[in-house]
Formats: C-alpha cells, sequence, structure tokens
C-alpha cells in the first residue's frame, strides 16, 4: 500500500465506484490511496474522503461522525456526506451501524441486514429537495435488494451471523433510550435501534444511489430480557472487538458488487415529482 497523500486532490481528479460510511481504519487495506476535499452545495462532509483500490474496485470511505468522532449523530452533516458520495461517482454505498438489539435473541456482534426503518428523529435537514420543484421519493422498500443479498450472502460465506432482514428505529440521540421508550419499542416489534441510519439511507435514494445498512448489535436496549442501562463505553468496547469482522465482510463483499442495476434505487425519481 502506498503511504496516504495530503488531501488537495478535488472531485475532479478522483473517482469511485463504491462508497462506504464507516471508521478511518478501514482504508488501511487500500491500495493507492489519497484523500479528497469535496465542496457540497450543504457544507463540509464529516471529513476528507480516502479514495482507494480493493480487488480492482474504487472505493470511498468517510467517517461520518468525522476522523475524531466529534460529531454527535444528530450534527452529523448527511446531506454533504451523501452528495460528496456522489460527485466522486459513487452509485452504490453501503452503511454499517453500531447498534442495540431490541431482541434478546439478537447476540452481541451479530449483524442486521435491514430492510425497513422507522424515523424517530426530529430536526434533521432529511431531503434535498425542498423546492420550488414537490419531490415525493418513495421509501416504501428503502434499502438496495442486491447490495442486502450481496451483504448477507457474503456473511455466511465468511461464518458471520447475520440477519436477513429488520426494521432498525432510528432515534435523535445522543442520549439512550428510556426503559419506557425501549418497552414500547419492543412490543411493536422492531428489531434494532441506532442514532444514525436515518437520514443518510433515503438522502441515498434521492440521489438514485443504492445503499444497504449493516447493523452491528453492540448491546441490548434497556429492558431487553433484562439488560442494564447501555452505556457509551460498552458500545465501543464490543464495536471495537468486532470491527475486523466488519471489515472483513466489506473486503470480501466489495468485490462482488457490480454496476448499479435498474432497479428500485436508480429509478427512485421517476413519476416523484410534481411539475
Amino acid at each position: 500500500m502506498r503511504s496516504l497523500r495530503s488531501p488537495t486532490a478535488s472531485a475532479a481528479d478522483v473517482d469511485a465506484e463504491i462508497g462506504i460510511f464507516g471508521g478511518s481504519g478501514f482504508y488501511e487495506f487500500l491500495d493507492d490511496v489519497e484523500e479528497v476535499v469535496i465542496e457540497t452545495p450543504f457544507g463540509e462532509p464529516s471529513a476528507p474522503l480516502v479514495v482507494g483500490e480493493r480487488a480492482g474496485k474504487r472505493v470511498a470511505f468517510l467517517p461520518r461522525h468525522g476522523r475524531r468522532h466529534e460529531l454527535p449523530p444528530a450534527q452529523i452533516p448527511y446531506r454533504a456526506n451523501v452528495w460528496a458520495m456522489k460527485e466522486l461517482g459513487v452509485r452504490r454505498i453501503i452503511g454499517p451501524c453500531a447498534s442495540g438489539a431490541l431482541r434478546a435473541d439478537l447476540a452481541l456482534g451479530e449483524f442486521v441486514v435491514c430492510d425497513q426503518f422507522v424515523d424517530r428523529t426530529t430536526g434533521r435537514a432529511d431531503t434535498f429537495y425542498e423546492g420550488p420543484v414537490t419531490t415525493h421519493v418513495s421509501a416504501a422498500d428503502p434499502y438496495c435488494t442486491d447490495l442486502r443479498r450481496i451483504l448477507v450472502d457474503t456473511a455466511h460465506e465468511l461464518g458471520i451471523a447475520v440477519r436477513d432482514g429488520g426494521t432498525v428505529v432510528v432515534v435523535q440521540g445522543p442520549r439512550f433510550s428510556t426503559r419506557a421508550e425501549s418497552e414500547w419499542f419492543q412490543l411493536m416489534g422492531w428489531d434494532i435501534i441506532n442514532m444514525t441510519a436515518y437520514p443518510e439511507g433515503h438522502l441515498a435514494r434521492e440521489l438514485e444511489l443504492c445503499y444497504a445498512n449493516i447493523s452491528m448489535v453492540t448491546d441490548h436496549d434497556v429492558g431487553v430480557d433484562g439488560a442494564e442501562p447501555v452505556s457509551h463505553e460498552t458500545v465501543i468496547r464490543v464495536f471495537n472487538e468486532n470491527n475486523a469482522k466488519l471489515r472483513d465482510l466489506l473486503f470480501a463483499a466489495i468485490p462482488k458488487i457490480g454496476p448499479q442495476p435498474d432497479d428500485v434505487c436508480a429509478t427512485a425519481l421517476r413519476g416523484a415529482r410534481v411539475e
């Protein structure tokens, strides 16, 4: 691997086909790595993007919380992050998230490749289309079926515990749930809880990009099978313990990700605009 270059390149100089929102350490296993500074109409992304090659694919990484994890969930510039990916030419994005389990049968370190979300956030900038053209993009099936299949199949091949499908409820943060809230989420039948899966995935859909979420179980939400209150220290410890497994999944999946098909992701704006 070549050493990391200084962040002087622009989107005009560098391109990528696959995007991953995740930790900065992932790029250590890429070839010909360089940082890219991108200006967007929505401000600066969380950090400069890191672009490199893996198994013949050009891959862009962006730590959504910033290089030093300085951005709380509600302050992440989601629109700038997703826009920057598209500026690089990315059409297919994977978004891993540390998540709490709302079910006792989900084990710590297990992955859930979600197929639905429930938005419980407030005040986040969650659309690119604020007028003057009214645009209603469907969220009925919010995650890319093809990317989900690749991730689930690859996890099975690697012997990684994975659930095919599940509903993630996204809360505002930075606080964790009250006992009453957690009980409500469980009664609703939702599977996973985190603070970052929305609006990231839906913003990708608004730009007609493919997006898949990987929720890694780092804890059980308070009250789940007698679980004690969640602590940030526990979440980070479990996430770090399983980070290598996530990296293995991502790097084994990348060679299997082909060009964007003409699917619901790529055609999201057809019939969505009222003119």
